[in-house]
């Protein structure tokens, strides 16, 4: 909203096609509204997967686009693999470094199982969001080793060390524990996205509510259709994932899980609840922005 409010988004236009083949097309996001950006590519890749076996959609002038693994789900809904990747501020340090250089740059794979129980991978490229480190600050909590560093690139279990100087580290922690394999999955994701897309990238991206500069994020999405492989995939997708679901849990665990349960688990809640839980402060926020706007607040049951 202070993006609108300070005209660093567009509220009007349509998203516009650069350069395409048959296969490939590399979009120009216009600086809409993230998710206008994303579904509009999203149906590009779509498309051209259906016609050539693969569509891979490279955007930039685009922003925050919300849930990376909703555009993989939709691309799953139609029978075909699905992959979102997005660059984003600059908060992960990378392996041996002191400052920050690339964002949590997410990783999302959606593919078809049998009856909707489909494989759906959604993850981040550091080991921990900077709002779940800033939840623990809040509470005066300690973090996990595994999450952060300070402003000298040292592991660190105080939340404020991070916020204040430091950086959120890669998935799997310091480099003794394959940090590095995280850092290089976040550039991967970078060279997807800013780099492909000539957006911004890396340390070049703008910081979360930095003032006066648009975020021109870079957004890469991928549609691939399985029939022009194998037959089966669907047999083997579903074989392999309740075989995962089948094997012996460890102590302290009641079952095996595979990407995707977890969220399918809170989505049945939700619906047998009738609602979505909020914190109550958020809720609160948000009934106070919806009062600015002119709209109607969340309803609670």
């Amino acid at each position: 909203m202070e993006d609108i409010q300070n005209k660093l988004t567009k509220l009007d236009g349509t998203p516009e096609i650069v350069n395409e083949t048959a296969a490939c097309a590399l979009v120009n996001g216009n600086n809409l509204f993230g998710p206008v950006v994303g579904n509009f590519c999203t149906e590009l890749a779509i498309k051209k997967a259906k016609e050539t076996g693969i569509g891979w959609v490279v955007a930039n002038h685009s922003n925050h686009y919300g849930i990376a693994g909703y555009y993989s789900m939709k691309i799953c809904k139609e029978g075909l693999l699905g992959m979102s990747f997005t660059n984003t501020s600059p908060y992960q340090v990378p392996t041996r470094a002191k400052q920050n250089a690339l964002g949590t740059n997410p990783i999302t794979l959606a593919a078809p199982g049998h009856n909707g129980d489909d494989f759906v991978l959604d993850m981040a490229t550091t080991t921990a969001a900077l709002g779940k480190v800033e939840i623990y600050e809040r509470e005066k909590l300690p973090i996990p080793e595994t999450w952060g560093v300070n402003k000298n690139g040292e592991v660190t279990t105080d939340p404020a060390d991070v916020i204040n100087g430091g950086g959120l580290l890669s998935l799997g922690g310091a480099e003794a524990t394959g940090g590095y394999k995280g850092y290089g999955l976040a550039m991967m994701v970078e060279i997807f996205c800013g780099i492909l897309g000539d957006a911004s990238y890396g340390p070049n991206v703008r910081k979360w509510r930095e003032p006066g500069r648009i975020a021109n994020l870079g957004q890469c999405f991928v549609a691939i259709n399985p029939d022009v492989f194998a037959p089966g995939f669907r047999d083997r997708m579903s074989d392999l994932m309740d075989h995962c679901r089948g094997l012996e849990p460890a102590a302290g665990y009641d079952r095996v899980l595979v990407a995707g349960d977890p969220e399918r688990a809170h989505m049945q809640e939700c619906d047998e609840n009738g609602g979505i839980p909020y914190p109550p402060h958020l809720i609160e926020n948000m009934n106070k922005l919806a009062s600015t706007l002119g709209v109607e607040p969340l309803k609670t049951v």
